[in-house]
């Protein structure tokens, strides 16, 4: 798909109905070829409208919707825009996907000891110092704390009575962000959309949550990385290897070399992935119904258990098989 197909698909597929600021932006630069072609300059991996979107925030460019007052602004700061798009992620840290993770870690031996991938700044990694409301419930977990994570579920999912109980914890990501880094969680920030306050009064409060007990996050690449971290975790504790969003930036090839990795570990690993990203996955999908692209699946060891929102706001479990 060429670079307007890619942001004519996030307008009409992603945007709508979650950002009309990113829905109009994104139309606009579908239809704009001299902003394309300054795009295009890009690695492909870089072109992504979140990324482009996320930079004129933290450049502090137009922050609203009129696309003509956007382009005028990325076209003259382009040098500077490009430079920063080469220099960030799409590190999107959004820690209510604990909410469609703990029914699946909740039921593993405790205590856990837990390895996440493309940690960005390892915000995910701390389930057991969340609150959770499944379907408008009574909160439970650590009510006392600063999050409470919203999920509306269908099905029959195995909701917990309470948190697990985590003894160690740990990332891997190639550009890990620092919670005592202002400008790092000034980036996170700039990553949730406009107009979406719950998410960022979340992000903000699991910031302070991390802040408290700072995360052991190690730079470098998934594949050569994870066999080391799983060997360091404490006696007596179940190794859990966990992702959300992460593999879909990978090649196809190194995808497989890392479920290979995790096969042979034969530790628990719960992916939480697009459809297409993980084939062997897909593959035990494959008696069902179509499944939502917009929808991730989450899985045990490659296993289907459910379907969840992206940003871990629903989870319906699927049946027994």
């Amino acid at each position: 798909m060429d670079t307007a197909g890619r942001y004519r698909r996030f307008a009409a597929t992603e945007a709508r109905g979650h950002s009309p600021s990113y829905e109009r932006l994104a139309g606009g630069v579908a239809g704009d070829p001299g902003l394309l072609a300054l795009i295009d300059e890009l690695p492909p991996a870089r072109r992504q409208p979140n990324l482009l979107f996320a930079v004129v925030r933290y450049l502090d460019g137009p922050a609203g919707d009129d696309y003509a007052a956007f382009r005028a602004w990325a076209v003259t700061h382009w040098p500077r825009l490009r430079s920063t798009m080469l220099e960030r992620r799409t590190q999107t840290n959004e820690p209510a996907r604990c909410a469609v993770l703990l029914p699946v870690l909740a039921r593993l031996p405790q205590p856990l000891a837990l390895i996440e991938v493309g940690a960005s700044a390892g915000l995910c990694l701390y389930p057991d110092r969340y609150a959770y409301r499944y379907d408008g419930g009574t909160p439970f977990g650590a009510t006392d704390g600063p999050v409470v994570l919203d999920c509306a579920t269908t099905g029959p999912v195995p909701l917990p009575a309470r948190p697990p109980e985590v003894a160690w914890r740990a990332g891997i990501d190639l550009n890990p962000l620092d919670v005592a880094d202002p400008q790092d969680v000034r980036w996170l920030e700039c990553l949730v959309w406009p107009g979406q306050h719950a998410r960022l009064t979340r992000l903000r409060g699991a910031v302070r949550v991390a802040r408290a007990e700072p995360p052991t996050l190690v730079r470098g690449d998934i594949d050569e990385t994870i066999r080391d971290l799983v060997a360091a975790t404490p006696a007596g504790t179940t190794p859990v290897v966990l992702h959300s969003a992460v593999l879909a930036y990978l090649p196809p090839e190194d995808r497989e070399s890392f479920a290979a990795t995790m096969r042979d570990l034969g530790c628990a690993w719960i992916s939480n992935e697009a459809p297409g990203v993980l084939p062997a996955v897909d593959r035990r999908l494959s008696p069902l119904p179509a499944p939502d692209g917009l929808l991730f699946t989450l899985a045990l060891n490659e296993h289907p258990l459910a379907r969840t929102g992206p940003h871990g706001q629903s989870l319906h479990w699927l049946p027994a098989p």
